[in-house]
């Protein structure tokens, strides 16, 4: 058997993990949402909401204090639910997040996740493929309750020789959009001219079917970009850590990339930093993380929902690779209005499309609003 291949035996290892906990200690970067986490969090993001950062504003928030931005759940796990298959490369395809309370400073969390679903797949992309999936709840540790729970999407794809060999040749490169200089000026004006609601209520009888969504633009993205991410959210771990870590890592798990100028094995995740390698698993090049790209749009959900409202769910799929150098454009656009269990809910769709309008993540979003006639949010929701 070949390491790499997709197999039926292989599969059968996988499936048989369904529905079983699965330990998760490499995919955790941090347990407890301290003031520093957070921080960290909103700067790998580029978001400077107060909320996250300015002890006296949050303080006379709604929220009574600092809280975490929802995505940050990502530090804490990555929803990576991608069990066996040695040398079958991973690809982030999506996370289905329901948030049930603000996420408050100091927060300790424990974690649960368990494989739910595993599927074959064929496409224009990869001729055969499998996506798994996870579900992942995040309790407060200090009571048992549950603060948000994902469902995370990975595809399973083929890489290197195997991917040239299904391709006929090369396993294909993008090139990068050349930007003038007024296309420039003016992604760097719309980036400054973004807008946040911060304390003025959003009420949910001021909030109209067809709304659009003030954008948040993210880019072009740089290799700076995503090593923020990393910082922020999981450094080295998902691919084994560091040095003697790595190592002892890869000879249990037969989880990582082959060098091609040195022949030693690497991090599978290189291809996020490294052109050619974005190249050898079939993303055009160096390209972003699913996760990274998720949060951009609770970025713009949390500024347009403002101090008072709460993200309850943002379930993205994540279709295409954002390559270094591309510029992301989130929209989001109200689809409908409703009341269930005491909350009043506004339906989205949101979506991110690049510099040539080429739409590369896609979904939904939920969130709660105050109300003239029923009050605050009443949080936790159910």
């Amino acid at each position: 058997m070949a390491w790499g291949e997709i197999t039926g035996e292989r599969l059968a290892e996988a499936a048989a993990l369904i529905g079983k906990p699965l330990r998760r200690s490499r995919l955790q970067w941090i347990e407890t949402a301290t003031r520093d986490a957070i921080r960290h969090f909103a700067w790998g993001v580029g978001d400077d909401n107060p909320l996250w950062l300015d002890e006296d504003y949050a303080r006379a928030s709604p929220a009574g204090g600092i809280v975490a931005p929802p995505c940050i759940l990502y530090a804490v796990d990555m929803t990576i639910v991608a069990p066996k298959l040695s040398g079958v490369q991973w690809i982030y395809a999506g996370t289905d997040f329901t948030w049930f309370d603000r996420i408050r400073l100091d927060t300790r969390f424990d974690v649960e996740a368990r494989l739910v679903r595993q599927e074959m797949k064929s496409g224009r992309r990869f001729a055969r493929w499998v996506l798994q999936t996870g579900e992942v709840d995040y309790r407060d540790r200090s009571d048992g309750r549950l603060v948000a729970r994902a469902v995370g999407q990975v595809a399973r794809t083929p890489r290197g020789e195997q991917l040239k060999a299904e391709r006929g040749g090369e396993a294909g490169s993008a090139s990068a959009h050349r930007y003038t200089p007024e296309e420039l000026d003016g992604i760097e004006r719309e980036i400054l001219a973004e807008t946040r609601r911060g304390p003025e209520p959003l009420y949910w009888e001021d909030v109209s079917v067809g709304d659009a969504l003030p954008p948040v633009v993210k880019g072009p993205l740089t290799i700076t970009d995503i090593v923020a991410w990393y910082s922020a959210t999981q450094g080295a771990m998902p691919y084994g850590g560091a040095h003697g870590d790595a190592v002892r890592y890869r000879r249990r798990h037969d989880d990582y990339h082959i060098n091609p100028e040195t022949g030693a094995k690497d991090a599978a995740g290189r291809g996020h930093l490294e052109a050619a390698t974005g190249r050898d698993v079939g993303m055009g090049g160096a390209y972003d993380v699913g996760p990274q790209r998720i949060s951009w749009a609770q970025h713009m959900l949390t500024n347009w929902i403002g101090d008072h409202g709460f993200l309850h769910r943002l379930n993205v799929s994540v279709r295409r690779p954002n390559l270094v150098g591309d510029t992301i454009r989130w929209r989001g656009r109200v689809t409908a209005k409703r009341e269930a269990g005491g909350a009043m809910l506004v339906d989205l769709d949101v979506e991110a499309r690049n510099q040539s309008e080429i739409v590369s993540a896609f979904g939904t979003a939920t969130v709660a609003l105050p109300s003239r006639k029923t009050g605050p949010v009443p949080l936790p929701l159910s």
